[in-house]
């Protein structure tokens, strides 16, 4: 089972052009499950049947498993039963009736626009880090980009003068974001004065963001780095490398930019991923009117 998985992986690499991040999700869902069948002495694909993935399902939630993580693993495995029915190594897809387990609608964390500022100016811009890190910061919650694509950046992603950025979003989808006039400034900073100086020797000329080793960023990386600057900034919100990604939607959309603009931006494929910051929006709505409306909290009427 195991080779069969990598030819698996193989080709959603070179057909379905997936993410790395993509691809290591469903090697590590797969793996797992087919663990699990080892487990529970089933050695071949061809003898796993549906009360398997139930049981499977059932030792996930048991552990705690998020429905989220549970969902995901479903999508996995069946896509892994239809690879081997396409390549008639199964006559039969044990996977097919399942049902996913529902999703918690929990939004996403969301920086108030005061918090975002105070995350912005905790990097010390005298130091060739510092300006990196602000240049990176002030890139997140300009554009909106995940973490994933913003490590990917190369120099001439960038256009300061112009004003935009050009990257590599899902499924190698190309997106280029408008880029506001503090990134572009603090980006050419950085560009011109600091990236020289932490690239010392390495041969990595292409890569925007550097390392103290002088090569590329890494997602570890970044992840220490923006804790470091919440906690610095005394944020006691749960930061999570998307949080400056979910509060520029929801910045934007609650200064008025429209859901399709908002949708190309973060490069969503369906609109209904996108809706989700609507929610954030008429949450924010409420609040600002109960803090701001005379008439919002009940008053004492006179004698």
């Amino acid at each position: 089972m195991r080779e069969t998985l990598q030819t698996f992986i193989q080709y959603l690499a070179a057909e379905k052009g997936l993410a790395q991040n993509t691809l290591e999700s469903y090697q590590r869902d797969i793996s797992q499950y087919i663990d699990f069948l080892n487990v529970n002495g089933v050695t071949e694909l061809r003898d796993s049947n549906k009360i398997h993935i139930q049981k499977y399902l059932l030792e996930m939630k048991g552990k705690g498993r998020a429905s989220s993580t549970m969902s995901r693993s479903i999508v996995s495995i069946r896509s892994f039963y239809q690879f081997m029915i396409r390549q008639r190594v199964l006559d039969h897809d044990p996977s097919q009736q399942l049902e996913a387990p529902k999703l918690d609608k929990r939004l996403p964390q969301v920086l108030t626009v005061d918090e975002v500022l105070k995350l912005l100016e905790a990097p010390v811009p005298s130091v060739p880090a510092g300006v990196r890190d602000k240049a990176m910061l002030e890139l997140l919650y300009a554009t909106g980009i995940r973490v994933t694509e913003l490590i990917s950046l190369d120099v001439d992603s960038i256009n300061t003068e112009m004003g935009f950025v050009r990257c590599m979003g899902k499924a190698s989808r190309e997106r280029v974001i408008p880029l506001g006039k503090t990134a572009a400034r603090w980006l050419d900073e950085y560009i011109r004065y600091m990236r020289p100086y932490l690239l010392k020797v390495s041969d990595e000329v292409d890569a925007l963001f550097i390392n103290h080793l002088g090569t590329r960023l890494t997602r570890q990386g970044f992840w220490k780095i923006i804790k470091k600057y919440a906690k610095e900034a005394h944020i006691e919100k749960e930061i999570t490398p998307h949080t400056l990604r979910h509060s520029f939607a929801t910045h934007l959309l609650d200064n008025g930019a429209d859901l399709r603009s908002v949708q190309e931006m973060l490069g969503h494929a369906d609109i209904s991923t996108t809706q989700i910051y609507t929610q954030m929006t008429k949450t924010n709505m409420k609040e600002v009117y109960d803090r701001a409306h005379p008439r919002a909290r009940e008053v004492e009427s006179g004698a």
